[in-house]
């Protein structure tokens, strides 16, 4: 298990079964390279994924000291995410084409009315 840890000797960055991971969380350094490579600041990161100050920059020097190693799983789990989902669109194809064919539940007619024109103002052009 690969570990690094902070000025103060704690650990900070952890090898988990869901890869490098942020210690004390669930939060994976891979949650974190979303934000990083869309240029998200480093405030917004920290607080979509609901972490201190320490644990994000301890996260982003990990990658800044690791990038091509962090970049290269990132590639990976990427893909594997995109094989799963897929997948899983494959499985589901069916049984997705079977509820949106059956009828509406009585009694939601005018909340789908409701919902449908939002979705238009949604969809027209400003």
């Amino acid at each position: 298990m690969y570990m690094t840890s902070h000025s103060n000797g704690q650990v900070a960055i952890i090898l988990t079964e869901r890869g490098l991971t942020i210690a004390g969380t669930r939060i994976t350094l891979y949650d974190v390279m979303d934000y990083v490579t869309e240029q998200y600041p480093p405030k917004f990161i920290r607080a979509m994924l609901s972490l201190t100050d320490e644990q994000l920059n301890a996260a982003l020097s990990y990658i800044d000291a690791h990038r091509a190693e962090v970049e290269a799983e990132y590639q990976t789990v990427l893909k594997e995410t995109e094989e799963l989902r897929q997948y899983y669109d494959e499985q589901n194809r069916d049984l997705i084409a079977y509820i949106a064919a059956k009828p509406p539940r009585m009694g939601t007619e005018a909340i789908r009315a409701k919902l449908r024109a939002e979705q238009a103002k949604l969809e027209s052009p400003a």
